[in-house]
C-alpha cells in the first residue's frame, strides 16, 4: 500500500508496510497513483525528487541521468534534480482533475525509477503482519484520578465536571498508596514505571498528592523500581507551592489552556459561570518562567474555533514553546462537536499551522507542536505501532474509591470496571479484550495507510462515538490522517534544509 499526498507545496509518497517515505514530483506521483488506481493521464514535465526511507546506507545513489535518491534511514533527506524544460501538455485525468505530466521520455525514466524502488521492496511492499505479543498481565503505568472535584465547568468535559458519572470525591491517601503497591506488584520484572496524576483537578487534593509522592519515593528505595510522574492541571491553583512541588517531583506537567481569551472563556468557565482565562494564564506564565523539566500547554479546539492555528500561534507568542491543541471528541448532536462538514476547513487549517510552524521554528527551534513531532528515521518497533498506548492492559486508571478502569476516560463505566486496588479484586476479562485490540483486529484500520502512525486511534473515543472499541470514529480518523500528512511533510522539509 502506497499513499500519495500533497502538502505545503510538495508531493510525497509513503509506503505503509516498509515505512519508506519519499518526497516526489508530479510525474512520479501520477505513476504511483496509476498503480493504485489506473487512470488515463496526460503528459508534461517534472523535476525528479525521491528518497528511499528504508534499507539503504544513508548515501546518495545516482539514478537516471544523475538525479539522486537519498536514503532517509540515517542519511539526509532529499536532494532535488531538475530536468531541462520540455513541452508541457495540460490535460485532465480519469477523475476529472487537471493534470500536468512529463513528456514520454521523462515519464519513462520516472517509471524506471519507480519500478526500481518496487523491485527493492520499498514501494508497494507486501503486507507483513507483525507478531503481536499475547496478554502478559504486566501493568507498567497508572493514571490516578486523584480528585473527582473540579473548579471549572468546561463545556466539552468528558468527565461530567470531574465527577465521572459518579459523585464528587477526593482520593484518600490509603487508596493512592494501595494503587502504588498494585502497580509494583503487577509490573513483574519491569523496572521503569509511570504514574499520571489526573482529575478533575489534582490540585484540589494537593496534600494527598504530595503524600502519595512521598510514598512512591519510599517504595522506589525499597523495591528498586523507578517512577516517572506526570500531572495535568487547569492552572487555577498553580501557585508558588505547586510550582515548586512540580519542579521537584514531576517529569512532565500538562497545563490546560485553549488559546485566545475569547476561545478559552467560551468553553472553560468557572463553577459560577465566569471566565477562567486571566487566572489560568497568569499562573501558567509564572509556572513557565520557573519550570525545570518538561511541560506542555494543551488545548482543545471545537466547532467554535476551527481557526485553531491562531490559538497555537497566540500561545507561542506569549512565550510557550511546547504546545498541543487537540480536536474535541463529542457525539454529533453536541453543539461543539466536529462533524464531517468541518473537515475541509480543518484540513486547510492544519496546513496553515504546519506552514507557520516551519517558519517559526527557523527562528526558534525550541518551538514544538506535539502532533508534528514525528521522527521518520527512528520509529518505535512495529509491535508498538500496532497497539498504541496500551490502555486496558499495560495502562490502567484508578478512581478515588479504588476501582480500576482501562483508562481515565472509562472511569465510572461499570461495564469496563476491572477490579479494585483496595480489596485486591482483578478480572482479566477486560485487559485481555483490550490486549487483543490493534490495527490488525480493527476492520477499519486494515486498509488504512496511516495505521502504523495512529496505532488504531483512541479506544475510549471509539467507544464514545461508535459504541465499540473496535469501531474508530471516522471524523477522528480523518483528522489524524491529515495531522500525519502534515507531520511527514514538516519532517521532510526540515531534514531537507539541514
Amino acid at each position: 500500500m502506497v499513499h500519495t499526498f500533497e502538502c505545503l507545496g510538495s508531493a510525497f509518497a509513503l509506503d505503509t508496510e516498509s515505512g519508506s517515505f519519499f518526497q516526489i514530483d508530479s510525474a512520479v506521483k501520477e505513476i504511483i497513483d496509476e498503480i493504485n488506481s489506473p487512470v488515463v493521464l496526460s503528459r508534461g514535465e517534472f523535476a525528479c525528487l525521491t528518497a528511499d526511507a528504508n534499507g539503504g546506507d544513508g548515501e546518495n545513489r545516482p539514478t537516471g541521468d544523475g538525479r539522486k535518491a537519498a536514503d532517509a534511514n540515517g542519511g539526509k533527506v532529499l536532494e532535488r534534480g531538475t530536468l531541462p524544460p520540455s513541452p508541457c501538455v495540460a490535460g485532465v485525468d480519469g477523475r476529472g482533475r487537471e493534470s500536468f505530466c512529463a513528456d514520454a521520455s521523462e515519464r519513462a525514466e520516472a517509471k524506471r525509477e519507480v519500478d526500481a524502488l518496487i523491485e527493492r521492496g520499498v514501494l508497494f511492499s507486501p503486507r507483513v503482519d507483525p507478531a503481536v505479543s499475547k496478554f502478559s498481565g504486566v501493568v507498567k503505568a497508572l493514571c490516578l484520578n486523584i480528585s473527582h472535584l473540579c473548579n471549572l465547568r468546561c463545556a466539552y468535559c468528558f468527565a461530567d465536571g470531574g465527577a465521572y458519572r459518579g459523585k464528587e470525591a477526593n482520593m484518600p491517601l490509603k487508596t493512592a498508596c494501595a494503587a502504588v503497591d498494585f502497580l509494583i506488584e503487577r509490573s513483574g520484572t519491569r523496572r521503569h514505571l509511570e504514574i499520571d496524576f489526573f482529575g478533575g483537578e489534582p490540585l484540589l487534593n494537593r496534600q494527598v498528592m504530595k503524600d502519595a509522592v512521598r510514598y512512591i519515593r519510599r517504595r522506589e528505595a525499597e523495591t528498586g523500581k523507578v517512577f516517572q510522574l506526570t500531572v495535568t492541571t487547569n492552572a487555577m491553583g498553580l501557585d508558588e507551592d505547586a510550582v515548586d512541588f512540580f519542579n521537584r517531583e514531576m517529569y512532565n506537567v500538562v497545563v490546560s489552556i485553549d488559546g485566545r481569551e475569547s476561545v478559552h472563556n467560551t468553553v472553560r468557565k468557572t463553577v459560577s459561570g465566569g471566565g477562567s482565562f486571566d487566572v489560568a494564564l497568569k499562573n501558567a506564565l509564572r509556572f513557565k518562567e520557573k519550570r525545570v523539566g518538561l511541560y506542555y500547554i494543551r488545548g482543545t479546539y471545537t466547532a467554535r474555533n476551527t481557526d485553531f492555528s491562531k490559538d497555537v500561534f497566540y500561545l507561542n507568542d506569549l512565550g510557550f514553546d511546547s504546545l498541543s491543541i487537540e480536536p474535541v471528541v463529542l457525539p454529533a448532536d453536541r453543539e461543539l462537536a466536529l462533524k464531517e462538514a468541518h473537515l475541509p476547513a480543518l484540513f486547510a487549517e492544519y496546513e496553515t499551522l504546519a506552514a507557520g510552524y516551519l517558519e517559526r521554528r527557523q527562528k526558534n527551534p525550541a518551538f514544538t507542536f506535539f502532533h508534528f513531532m514525528l521522527d521518520i528515521y527512528n520509529p518505535p518497533c512495529r509491535e508498538k505501532l500496532t497497539k498504541g498506548c496500551g490502555a486496558g492492559c499495560e495502562y490502567l486508571a484508578v478512581a478515588p474509591d479504588g476501582s480500576l478502569y482501562p483508562c481515565h476516560q472509562f472511569d465510572g463505566e461499570a461495564a469496563y470496571r476491572v477490579g479494585n486496588v483496595l480489596d485486591g479484586s482483578f478480572s482479566e476479562e477486560i485487559p485481555r479484550l483490550f490486549s487483543g485490540v490493534n490495527v490488525l483486529t480493527k476492520a477499519a484500520c486494515a486498509g488504512c495507510w496511516a495505521k502504523y502512525y495512529c496505532s488504531g486511534g483512541c479506544n475510549a473515543n471509539a467507544a464514545l462515538i461508535g459504541g465499540n472499541i473496535l469501531r474508530p470514529d471516522p471524523v477522528s480518523c480523518a483528522l489524524m490522517r491529515k495531522r500525519i500528512e502534515c507531520a511527514l511533510a514538516v519532517s521532510a522539509i526540515e531534514n531537507a534544509n539541514t
